[in-house]
């Protein structure tokens, strides 16, 4: 690479500012916490409230949701798939995930704002929120948290200083989840209701903020690892073969533990994204909503429930890893996973009233923590047994199918749920004022299957699952014989 292609990753506008050999506070704070806050905020607002933008302000087909989610997923994958070799395969001297990052501030901006303009009507509105709804989470979102995600390995060897950036990253999105179950729904509920202009100024706004601290990120982030590489890239003779994909298939597939920590995280995480697309549906037309003064009060019950489930979760955060440390992943994510089916039981058995629907949330959410915050440890753990006994490292398949799962679960459990709506006979031109007497009996039991039934059932099954997960026991033996076998 010549110098004159290097020159425009250290300008002044596309040099890194951290200058330092170690992970300090400006790095740790602007670019992990306040980037991926600004630039995940449009996600976290779409997980709560997109669907019912959909269903109650453009009044969109329940089947065209459907079939347009389904269809989305299978191009969410393969995008993922996709960024994450271009990924691989970048090298200038911002690193290799860096210029992605940069790209991201007009890409992920743009996308988050075009389901918001819509200036059809009729079929083609279907096609522009087609098109639109797929440039963000096909295009913009994949590159933008592939990007994301590589950072913290290349960023530092240190492995301390590794755990503060994911730590701080972890509570940037659970901030904007916050910020968009919490929040948003309050916006809407009092003031953007079912005016579309006001939902583009909105997200107009969302979309300006995340350009300004995607930028911000690219420009607090430096990757050590990778700069060291491409240092020393001249002088090495030979270089060390990757596995490739068609062995890296062979390896996970024929490993037990793989398949369990998998299916785990498809189950807890889809079942989330059942809860969280059917939320806001929960609060309109089951919840009795009069405990806040009257029946189209939804958005702050909305915000009740949220704040009742974020609490539990940021306060486990500080127990989590001790208790790991002491009785291991598996135990405690099994507890965990009791715990949140028995809230799951307590809120159903609420039946609408807000004060034990709002306890067994708590429960449930408190009882899923540890799952959210060991599950790329648990992953971790695996590729290191699969390297123990086939001799490669899996990380590119394994992160790329994990990251999949993640992004997928949103449109996939959407579909499902707009099926489950059409089915069920929902009005979609309902008076909110009227409370739950607006929607049909059948029409609140699907909505609660959604938000509370489906989340509690996945959680027992998890709980089985993660019973046979078995790997801890002789893992720090493997690790050894992993460092010998290098030596």
């Amino acid at each position: 690479m010549s110098k004159k292609n290097n020159d425009f990753w250290t300008g002044p506008l596309t040099g890194t500012r951290i200058k330092s050999n170690d992970v300090k506070m400006p790095e740790m704070l602007i670019g992990y916490f306040i980037g991926p806050f600004g630039a995940l905020l449009a996600s976290g607002i779409f997980t709560s409230i997109l669907q019912n933008y959909f269903t109650d302000v453009l009044k969109l087909n329940l089947a065209f949701l459907t079939t347009l989610q389904l269809v989305s997923t299978i191009l969410i994958v393969a995008a993922n798939l996709i960024v994450g070799q271009l990924i691989e395969r970048t090298r200038t001297m911002a690193g290799k995930a860096r210029p992605w990052i940069l790209l991201s501030a007009f890409t992920l901006s743009v996308a988050s704002v075009l389901m918001f303009i819509v200036p059809f009507e009729g079929t083609a509105k279907m096609v522009w929120i087609a098109i639109a709804y797929n440039l963000f989470y096909a295009v913009a979102y994949p590159i933008y948290n592939t990007a994301n995600s590589t950072l913290i390995p290349v960023s530092t060897r240190n492995s301390q200083q590794r755990g503060a950036l994911a730590s701080f990253t972890n509570v940037a999105g659970l901030g904007v989840m916050g910020a968009g179950s919490m929040v948003f729904p309050i916006l809407v509920s009092f003031a953007l209701k079912e005016d579309q202009h006001l939902w583009f100024v909105a997200m107009l706004a969302v979309a300006v903020f995340s350009a300004l601290t995607i930028f911000l990120q690219f420009q607090f982030t430096r990757e050590r690892v990778t700069e060291e590489q491409m240092e020393g890239a001249d002088a090495k003779e030979e270089k060390v073969k990757a596995a490739s994909l068609r062995e890296q298939l062979a390896a996970v597939a024929g490993e037990k533990m793989w398949w369990i920590v998998m299916l785990f995280y498809l189950g807890f995480q889809w079942s989330g994204a059942m809860k969280n697309g059917s939320m806001t549906y929960f609060c309109k037309w089951v919840l009795d909503n009069t405990f806040f003064g009257n029946a189209d009060a939804w958005g702050a019950s909305q915000s009740l429930l949220s704040i009742m489930g974020a609490v539990p979760m940021a306060v486990a955060a500080v127990f989590i890893v001790p208790l790991c440390n002491k009785f291991g992943k598996r135990i405690v994510c099994m507890i965990g996973m009791i715990v949140g089916a028995a809230g799951g039981v307590i809120a159903i058995l609420g039946n609408g009233q807000i004060i034990p629907v709002a306890i067994g949330v708590a429960l449930k959410c408190l009882g899923s923590a540890p799952a959210c915050y060991m599950i790329l440890a648990m992953l971790a753990d695996v590729i290191d047994h699969i390297e123990f006994k086939k001799n490669i490292r899996t990380d590119g398949l394994t992160m790329s199918i994990y990251s999949s799962i993640m992004v997928a679960g949103t449109p996939v459990c959407n579909s499902i749920f707009s099926a489950i709506l059409n089915a069920s006979g929902y009005d979609q031109a309902a008076n909110i004022a009227l409370g739950t007497a607006a929607q049909t009996v059948g029409v609140q039991t699907a909505i609660s299957a959604g938000y509370i039934w489906v989340e509690t059932i996945a959680y027992i099954l998890c709980a089985i699952l993660v019973f046979f997960f078995t790997i801890e026991k002789k893992l720090p033996e493997e690790q050894a014989a992993i460092a010998a076998r290098k030596k």
